[in-house]
């Protein structure tokens, strides 16, 4: 065992919490800012020493460092760009304590497009490369949907290309605002482009416009599921694969659904292959009470019912944000995660096209 690796395993601290993850932080980031002054080894000296204590505080973390100026390191938290993540890399940040020569940072930042040039696979992504243009549609006004165009696409590249102005988008819009401000991104070779091209330095401009927009449209709207109806769906009654839900349907037909973007789903799956028995039930409503004691419609977060089929049950919300549900569904998930495999998931879905076919007519 080397002079180095004697040092770090006389600091093996267990990180159960953002604190204890600190702590252990602290007992080495001098020989982590030399690592990262240095250069050399890097991967070895910090990366490999970094990435199994963020994991073991929870998945889903990742990272990028280098040096702010010649005094002070800089590490960035990124959750690249996953919304079930970002709650968690915004409160481990906020929690780091003031250290001598380091800069931490939640998430990547923006940057100016004058700033923002990447090659990747052989393509360059910046302002000379890449345009873009808004798509309409009259059924869905408040859905922000983007076009972009690169000069070099075609369907050869296409995956080449999309990789590559999604590293763009995430640095030029950062990180946050790329993950929550567009609802539909597609790509286009100039030759299909359906309107006309927009130079991607405005796309920061646009975005804010309509983002305006929404925040006055729908800031502060909420609904009441006190009274509201609920229907009973099956299908495939005679097949293995039975289902059944049951769904808020004056919610499915609510005028404002933009308002809560954010569906939020908890996948619980039981041991029958088919519906529950009754201890297996008792369980499932044991958690969903738990979900809706923690997330009120009152607060932003509508519960639109639970589907039921072979072994697995559904439970879907309707949120206005995506950080205090992506807490709630972590606590949940880790104090049944003996008792029964749970998986979630947030995403934004603005016209909640996910219940379609729970919408008669």
């Amino acid at each position: 065992m080397g002079l180095f690796d004697k040092f770090f395993a006389k600091k093996q601290i267990a990180i159960n919490s953002n604190h204890d993850f600190w702590q252990w932080f602290q007992l080495n980031e001098k020989a982590f800012f030399k690592a990262v002054a240095q250069g050399d080894n890097i991967q070895e000296l910090f990366f490999s020493k970094l990435s199994p204590k963020l994991d073991e505080l929870k998945s889903g973390f990742f990272f990028l460092t280098g040096m702010f100026n010649t005094t002070t390191a800089e590490l960035v938290l990124t959750a690249d760009g996953n919304v079930n993540n970002i709650a968690f890399v915004e409160d481990l940040v906020a929690s780091a304590p003031v250290i001598n020569g380091w800069k931490f940072t939640a998430l990547k930042q923006e940057h100016a497009i004058e700033n923002t040039s990447i090659k990747m696979a052989g393509y360059a992504f910046n302002d000379n490369t890449l345009s873009f243009y808004a798509n309409v549609d009259e059924n869905y006004p408040d859905e922000i949907a983007v076009t972009i165009v690169h000069n070099d696409f075609n369907e050869d590249c296409r995956l080449e290309i999309i990789n590559g102005t999604y590293l763009f988008l995430d640095y030029y819009l950062g990180e946050l605002n790329f993950a929550v401000t567009i609802d539909v991104l597609e790509f286009a070779q100039k030759s299909d482009a359906t309107a006309e091209l927009v130079p991607i330095e405005k796309l920061k401009s646009f975005l804010k416009w309509r983002e305006k927009e929404f925040i006055e449209k729908y800031d502060g709207v909420r609904h009441d599921t006190d009274n509201d109806s609920y229907s009973l769906f099956e299908a495939n009654a005679e097949q293995e694969n039975y289902s059944i839900a049951t769904m808020d349907t004056d919610l499915l037909n609510w005028n404002a659904k933009a308002s809560h973007p954010w569906i939020g789903t908890m996948t619980l799956k039981y041991d029958e292959a088919g519906m529950p028995n009754e201890a297996a039930s008792a369980l499932l409503y044991e958690i969903e009470e738990q979900l809706l004691a923690e997330l009120k419609d009152v607060d932003g977060y509508l519960y639109i019912g639970h589907e039921t089929t072979q072994g697995t049950r559904e439970i879907y919300l309707a949120c206005n944000d995506f950080r205090k549900p992506s807490k709630v569904f972590y606590t949940v998930k880790e104090k049944y995660s003996g008792r029964i495999t749970i998986a979630t998931d947030i995403y934004k879905d603005k016209y909640w096209k996910s219940f379609n076919r729970f919408i008669e007519g």
